[in-house]
């Protein structure tokens, strides 16, 4: 693993206008296998990207209703609406924070302007340096799934995924991609970066859905 720089913040923009009601993710006992830490720790492949808000753009692309892709640069992003969400942060390497509150573009939002076509399954969420990870198109579109900007009342930490990350409550963190540059809309199934080197393709912590040697027939595309 590449040591971390440390990423530049350009601007304390704020996201759209006042954030809509938080959404509680339900709450409850820890998935099997979980503790709580004393502080959320900070795990990444690479280094921390550096961002500059002129240059910074989020591309939609794929097999997307229109046949055409969309380039949102930062200015187009903080227009859009947000939410708060609060949910426990489930990590495959054990650890789970509880009651997280993030606030940002509810997912839901980004298939409602930019929808994807019938067709679509999966989507592939796309971060600086290659990074990826592919989710079923029905937790994108879970009602806690969001592009997070701030957590716990301010604005990310470069560590973080600053200035824009997923967040899918529902699965381990590894699916909550930091530093998030494209959505990429897919009609079959593909590998992100950790499924392609021995994490489960869904990576449901309830199910504790870690590696996949777990994978059972139809939960994954062949390795």
């Amino acid at each position: 693993m590449t040591q971390p720089a440390t990423g530049a913040r350009d601007g304390d923009d704020q996201l759209g206008s006042a954030p809509r009601q938080a959404v509680a993710a339900p709450a409850g006992p820890l998935p099997p296998g979980q503790y709580i830490p004393r502080t959320l720790p900070v795990l990444h492949y690479g280094p921390v990207p550096a961002f500059n808000q002129s240059t910074w753009d989020l591309r939609i692309f794929g097999a997307t209703a229109a046949a055409e892709d969309t380039l949102l640069s930062w200015e187009d992003l903080r227009k859009l609406p947000v939410c708060e969400v609060i949910a426990d942060f489930h990590c495959v390497t054990k650890f789970t924070v509880p009651a997280v509150h993030w606030a940002g573009v509810p997912a839901l939002e980004v298939l409602r302007r930019f929808p994807p076509a019938p067709a679509v399954t999966h989507v592939m969420i796309w971060a600086d340096f290659g990074y990826s990870a592919n989710i079923r198109i029905s937790d994108f579109a879970a009602d806690p799934t969001l592009l997070a900007t701030h957590r716990d009342g301010e604005q990310l930490a470069p560590e973080h995924g600053y200035p824009l990350r997923l967040v899918v409550p529902s699965l381990y963190a590894w699916k909550s991609v930091k530093w998030v540059r494209a959505i990429e809309y897919m009609t079959v199934d593909r590998r992100g970066f950790w499924e392609e080197r021995g994490y489960h393709n869904t990576a449901d912590p309830w199910r504790e859905q870690r590696y996949s040697y777990q994978e059972l027939e139809g939960e994954g595309p062949p390795l």
